[in-house]
């Protein structure tokens, strides 16, 4: 994930949640590649020297963000494996 930009991001306020695509080869000759997604969800913030920082704690006042952050997140992934063909 590190390597690799988001797939898709969506913010509120400091609340992202990100979206990365994995390709999983096929251990067998024959199989399929498949793809997974994952999501990060993160809070940024600034320290004591104003630099920014990303945190995944939430304090109350960001809960109502973070949730919905990963709600646009869920429903992306639900449309895009719901387009996915065999």
């Amino acid at each position: 994930m590190a390597n690799q930009p988001p797939e898709k991001t969506f913010r509120i306020g400091f609340c992202s949640a990100s979206v990365f695509r994995n390709t999983i080869e096929p251990k067998e000759e024959g199989g399929k590649t498949r793809t997974l997604r994952t999501v990060v969800i993160q809070r940024r913030y600034r320290d004591d020297k104003e630099e920014w920082q990303s945190t995944n704690s939430f304090g109350l006042s960001e809960i109502a963000s973070a949730i919905r952050v990963m709600q646009l997140a869920q429903q992306y992934l639900e449309s895009v494996e719901a387009e996915w063909s065999v």
